[in-house]
C-alpha cells in the first residue's frame, strides 16, 4: 500500500492538487461546481510524479498545509495467504535473527514488514504484569524466561507471512510456492538453536498469532492494544530510532535503550521491524517518562540513531539532533514554512518547525 495523489488545502486556503492531479480534465464540471468536487484527472491515482518536482513528501509530518484527499493504492487479494511465527528462546538470539532476515527481505521472501517483539510485548497481550509475577520493578532473566514458557514463546518472537497470487504462481499453484518459499525461511532460521516454528492451526486462541493473523491481512483489530494494561492506569508513548539492519545494530540499541529503562524502573517491551526499529514502551508516571524518553533520544543520537516521529513535546528536541552542516536541513524546512505560511497559521512548532512569527526560545517544548 502506498499514496498516490493528493488534494491540499494551503495556509493561503487555496487549493492543490499534486501530481498528475495538478492536470484538470478536459471535461470540466459545470460552472457551479466547487473546486474540490470537480473530477479530478483519470491518472491523478495512477503516477505519483506528474512533472517537476514532487511535492507530496512536503506534507508529511509537516505543517505546511492540510491534505483533505489522498489517493491510496491497495494490494490485490492474492487468492492466498499463509502466516506464521517463529520463536527464539534466547535474549542474544536478536543478532542472528535480525541478520537472517536482512537477506530474505532483501530478496522478497519475506514479503511483509518483519517483526521481531520482545517477549513482555506478547504478554501483555495476554494479560498485566500482576497474572505473571509479584516483581513490582522491571523483571530479571529468570522471570522473563517463566513468562516465554508458560506463553510457549521465545524471548523474541518473529510474525510474518507469505503473500501468492495464483498469477504469480502459474502451473505450479499458490499452495505450492507458499511452500516453497517457508521451506526458505524455516531452513534459514533452523541456524539459530531452539527455534521453533507455527501456523495458527498448530496454537489454540487466544494467541497474539491469531491477532496477527488478522492484521497481517489488513483487517484491523483493538487486541493488540491491550498490553497498555501492563501496569495499573497504563499509557504509551512511542520512541521510534532507526538503525541499520544489523545483528550488530540491533543488540547495541537493544542494549543502550533496555539499560536507561531498567534504570528508570520500567520494563523493556518492544518490537523491533526491518527498515526501523521501533520501541514502544508502557508508561505510567508521566514525568519519569519525559525525562526517560528525552535521555533515549540524546543517547541514540550519539549512535546516529534518529527517530523518525515523536510525541508533541519531544519534536524540537528531535528536530535539533538532525542539526548536520549548521542545521541546514531546519534552514531549509523553516524557509519553506515562512513561504507557504507566513503568518504561522498551520500547526507552528509541528515536527521542531516554526515560522518567522513565533519565537521559537519561548515556545518550543
Amino acid at each position: 500500500m502506498m499514496h498516490c495523489g493528493m488534494e491540499v488545502v494551503l495556509p493561503s486556503g487555496e487549493l492543490m492538487r499534486t501530481g498528475m492531479g495538478a492536470m484538470p480534465q478536459p471535461t470540466k464540471g459545470s460552472s457551479t461546481t466547487s473546486l474540490d468536487e470537480e473530477a479530478g484527472n483519470k491518472c491523478w491515482q495512477l503516477f505519483p510524479y506528474g512533472f517537476g518536482p514532487y511535492n507530496d513528501g512536503l506534507f508529511s509530518q509537516s505543517n505546511l498545509g492540510i491534505v483533505t484527499k489522498m489517493g491510496i493504492w491497495l494490494m490485490p487479494n492474492p487468492g492466498g495467504y499463509q502466516s506464521y511465527l517463529i520463536t527464539f528462546p534466547k535474549d542474544e538470539d536478536l543478532h542472528k535473527a535480525v541478520d537472517i532476515i536482512r537477506p530474505l527481505r532483501l530478496q522478497m521472501i519475506l514479503q511483509n514488514v518483519p517483526t521481531i517483539r520482545h517477549i513482555l510485548l506478547d504478554a501483555g497481550v495476554m494479560g498485566s504484569k500482576a497474572d505473571f509475577a509479584s516483581t513490582q520493578g522491571p523483571l530479571d532473566d529468570r522471570e522473563l524466561d517463566e513468562i516465554a514458557k508458560k506463553l510457549n514463546l521465545g524471548r523474541w518472537n518473529f510474525y510474518g507471512a507469505l503473500y501468492v497470487s495464483k498469477f504469480i504462481a502459474g502451473a505450479q499453484g499458490p499452495e505450492n510456492v507458499r511452500s516453497s518459499l517457508w521451506g526458505i525461511i524455516k531452513n534459514a532460521f533452523l541456524a539459530i538453536d531452539g527455534a521453533r516454528f507455527y501456523f495458527p492451526e498448530d496454537i489454540p486462541e487466544p494467541c497474539v498469532l491469531h491477532t496477527r493473523h488478522k492484521t497481517l491481512q489488513g483487517i484491523p483489530t483493538y487486541d493488540e492494544l491491550k498490553w497498555i494494561d501492563w501496569v495499573p492506569n497504563g499509557a504509551h508513548i512511542f520512541f521510534s530510532p532507526i538503525s541499520k539492519i544489523s545483528g550488530n545494530d540491533a543488540m547495541l540499541q537493544y542494549s543502550v535503550t533496555k539499560t536507561r529503562i531498567r534504570e528508570a524502573g520500567f520494563d523493556f517491551i518492544g518490537t523491533f521491524t526491518v527498515g526501523m526499529r521501533e520501541m514502544r514502551m508502557f508508561l505510567h508516571v508521566p514525568q519519569r517518562v519525559h525525562a526517560l524518553v528525552k535521555t533515549l533520544i540524546a543517547d541514540c543520537a550519539a549512535h546516529g540513531w534518529g527517530e523518525y516521529r515523536t510525541h508533541l513535546a519531544l519534536m524540537d528536541q528531535i528536530a535539533e539532533t538532525y542539526n548536520w552542516n549548521n542545521n541546514i536541513l531546519m534552514r531549509f524546512n523553516e524557509s519553506i514554512k515562512n513561504t507557504l505560511d507566513p503568518n504561522g497559521i498551520i500547526a507552528p512548532g509541528k515536527s521542531g518547525i516554526w515560522p518567522s512569527t513565533y519565537k521559537r526560545s519561548i515556545y518550543k517544548l
